[in-house]
């Protein structure tokens, strides 16, 4: 089990982080609000879980400890592998899970990508013993109410990939009519999806 890694920040990508241990570069996949604090050339203590499959060992990385441990209680429940939990991570924080399973928060689990109501009610029912109470005294409801927001997400993320203030700035306002839309339709700007679609638009103008 790798519990952590320590390191300069070799390289950040859309969804991985290349993390330098002893002259070995160790990728890591990180949901966006982790890759957006990360800096090329900066150290970073990451804290890890290694998920073994027949075919692949997968290292993915997390802000802290406590997010992590969510991580893999969360697949503890029947469906959820770890790219699941790891986009329930990237919409909301351990603590705003917890307070989702404890109070039987279906629309939140919802709001998270592949989870549609029966799943989401299946998930209240096996989690609500396993996560625990909410740690902290204010919990916010998704990432977005404790983080900056979308726009910045956004806009530092792809600072933090290389791009210059200037492209950064084109490239979030090349994709604010879909995060509008996203808001219209009564949910919240996913980052991930936005990252990707602002990184497509910054390479047809390349």
């Amino acid at each position: 089990m790798i519990a952590f890694v320590s390191g300069p920040v070799a390289a950040v990508a859309p969804d991985t982080a290349v993390i330098e241990v002893g002259g070995i570069g160790m990728a890591l996949q990180c949901a966006p609000a982790t890759l957006a604090g990360l800096r090329v050339g900066q150290q970073a203590r990451l804290a890890t879980s290694l998920v073994v499959r027949e075919d692949s060992l997968t290292l993915y990385g997390f802000a802290d400890d406590d997010e992590r441990q969510v991580f893999e209680l969360l697949q503890t429940a029947s469906g959820v592998g770890p790219r699941l939990a790891q986009a329930m991570l990237a919409v909301h924080s351990p603590d705003a899970l917890r307070l989702a399973v404890s109070t039987g928060d279906e629309k939140a689990l919802t709001a998270v990508p592949g989870i549609g109501k029966k799943g989401a009610q299946r998930l209240l029912l096996e989690l609500k013993d396993r996560l625990g109470e909410p740690l902290g005294s204010a919990v916010p409801s998704a990432r977005s109410a404790a983080a900056p927001g979308w726009s910045d997400q956004l806009h530092t993320a792809l600072v933090g990939l290389g791009y210059a203030t200037r492209e950064a700035d084109e490239a979030v306002a090349a994709v604010t009519p879909q995060a509008e839309e996203a808001v219209a339709a009564g949910g919240k700007p996913q980052v991930a999806q936005l990252l990707r679609a602002a990184l497509q638009t910054l390479n047809r103008t390349r």
